[in-house]
């Protein structure tokens, strides 16, 4: 199971990267779609506060404990800062590059937690999978 927190801590340093970029784009984004983005991106970094805390419990559930420190958070993401960034199609690029590189994380883990016989890991990160394979297709969507 160490291997299992290890991977998990670094998703959820990558989720807190994620977030951060989300509300920087929610707080700064510009231009004809303003209103529409802004409700999208605070849609998103809501459901995203609320993964990082079920992360962080499952986590604790398996012994472990959870990384808080954001200079941790910064040394292990794979996920980098997007900063000044308010144009709306180039918020949305970097929603679409930061859900991919989570998606490809979880499904890692989930790799790992099936090989681990840990049922409960698989199925809260295959449910997020599920729920970003979505937002992938809406985002591109958005896009055109």
């Amino acid at each position: 199971m160490s291997a299992i927190v290890e991977q998990l801590n670094s998703l959820l340093a990558n989720y807190h990267i994620f977030y951060t970029n989300v509300r920087g784009y929610h707080w700064n984004v510009r231009g004809s779609d303003f209103f529409t983005l802004h409700v999208k991106f605070e849609e998103l970094y809501t459901a995203l506060q609320v993964q990082i805390d079920e992360i962080a419990e499952r986590i604790l559930t398996l012994q472990g404990t959870p990384l808080h420190a954001y200079s941790d958070f910064l040394k292990i993401s794979s996920i980098k800062e997007d900063k000044n960034v308010s144009d709306g199609v180039a918020c949305v690029k970097g929603i679409l590059t930061d859900l991919t590189m989570t998606i490809a994380k979880e499904r890692e883990i989930i790799d790992l937690a099936d090989e681990d016989d840990d049922q409960g890991t698989a199925d809260q990160l295959t449910a997020y999978v599920q729920e970003q394979e979505k937002l992938v297709w809406m985002y591109n969507a958005y896009l055109g």
